[in-house]
C-alpha cells in the first residue's frame, strides 16, 4: 500500500493511518451493528484525511474497486453503489406525476445526482453537502459517480442543508436526503424536526425520500421515524434494496407525500425497458419499484402497527 495523500492547508488536516486498515485489510466495525463487521481486501490507501467535518479515507478494494468511508463506515463502492443511488432518486421521482425541481440533502460522491438529472421532466436540482473534501474526493476517485456534477441543471450549496431550506420554503417537488448513519454530523437527520422542515420546504404535492436503515438492524428506529412521520404526511411508506457492502447487505428508504393521493407502491411513471437501457439503470426499474414495499413478516408486522 502506498502512503496516504496528505492534507492541504486550510481546509483539513492530514489523517493518522487509517484506524479500520490492518495487514491488508479494511474492517468496519460500528456501534450501530454490534457484534458483527464487514472486511475488505485492499489493494491501495488512496486517500486519507480529516476534513473540518469527519475523517475520510478512499482505498482501491481487491473486488469491489474504490471505495470511500467516512468515519471508519463505508459509504460506498464502485462494484454495489448503483443499487442504493437509483433506488433512492428513482423511487420519489417515478412517484411524483412531474418532478421539475429537486433537492439534494448529502450525497457529496455524486452517486444520487447522477441519477436524478437523467431525468428529461427535472430542470433544475439543488444540492447541499456540507463536506466540500467528500466532494473533491469523489471526483478524483469516483468518477463514475461524480459525473452528475458536470451537469447544467446543477446549483451546487457548500453548506448546512437545515439552514437552506429554512430560506426555501415550498420550493421543491421531491427532496433527497443521502445521508450517512445517524451519528456524527447525520445525526440530526433522523429527527422529526428535519421531516418537518423538509415538508415546509415541498410544494403541496411534493415527496421526499431519505435513507432509511437496515430492517435487520434497526427496526426500532425505523418504527420511530414512521411514528412521526405519520404524524406529519398522509402517506409513509417503507422500502428497501440488496447491497452487498452494507451492514446485513441492506438499506431502507423512508418515503413521504404531501399528496394523500401519491401511491408509492404503484409507480406514477413507471420506466418502459427503453427508458431503463437509454438511462443505463443496472438495478431500477418499475417492477423492482413495486416489489421494494413487500416486506419480509416480521418487518411487515412490526410496522404494521405504527
Amino acid at each position: 500500500m502506498e502512503p496516504a495523500e496528505g492534507g492541504r492547508a486550510g481546509d483539513g488536516e492530514a489523517a493518522p493511518s487509517p484506524a479500520g486498515v490492518r495487514e491488508g485489510w479494511f474492517r468496519e466495525t460500528c456501534s450501530l451493528w454490534p457484534g458483527q463487521a464487514l472486511s475488505l481486501q485492499v489493494d491501495e490507501v488512496l486517500h486519507h484525511r480529516r476534513s473540518p467535518f469527519q475523517e475520510i479515507l478512499v482505498f482501491r478494494s481487491k473486488t469491489y474497486g474504490n471505495v470511500l468511508v467516512l468515519d471508519g463506515v463505508i459509504q460506498c463502492t464502485e462494484r454495489d453503489e448503483f443499487s442504493y443511488q437509483e433506488m433512492i432518486a428513482n423511487l420519489p421521482l417515478c412517484s411524483h406525476p412531474n418532478p421539475r425541481k429537486v433537492l439534494i440533502i448529502g450525497g457529496g460522491d455524486g452517486g444520487v445526482l447522477r441519477e436524478v438529472v437523467k431525468h428529461p421532466s427535472v430542470e433544475a436540482v439543488i444540492q447541499c453537502e456540507i463536506d466540500e473534501d467528500v466532494i473533491e474526493a469523489s471526483k478524483k476517485y469516483l468518477p463514475g459517480m461524480a459525473v452528475g456534477y458536470s451537469s447544467p441543471k446543477l446549483t451546487l450549496h457548500v453548506g448546512d442543508g437545515f439552514e437552506f431550506m429554512k430560506r426555501n420554503q415550498e420550493a421543491f417537488d421531491v427532496i433527497i436526503t443521502d445521508s450517512s448513519d445517524p451519528m456524527g454530523p447525520a445525526e440530526s437527520l433522523f429527527k422529526e424536526s428535519y421531516y418537518q422542515l423538509m415538508k415546509t420546504a415541498l410544494r403541496e404535492d411534493g415527496i421526499l425520500c431519505c435513507q432509511g436503515e437496515c430492517q435487520w438492524l434497526h427496526l426500532d428506529l425505523i418504527k420511530e421515524m414512521r411514528q412521526f412521520c405519520t404524524s406529519l404526511f398522509p402517506v409513509v411508506e417503507y422500502a428497501y434494496c440488496t447491497i452487498p457492502t452494507y451492514p446485513s447487505g441492506q438499506i431502507g428508504f423512508m418515503l413521504c407525500s404531501k399528496d394523500p393521493s401519491t401511491n408509492f407502491r404503484e409507480p406514477a411513471r413507471p420506466l418502459s425497458q427503453a427508458q431503463v437501457d437509454a438511462m443505463g439503470l443496472k438495478y431500477y426499474n418499475s417492477d423492482i419499484h413495486r416489489a421494494a414495499f413487500v416486506l419480509p413478516e416480521f418487518a411487515r408486522k412490526a410496522l404494521s402497527t405504527v
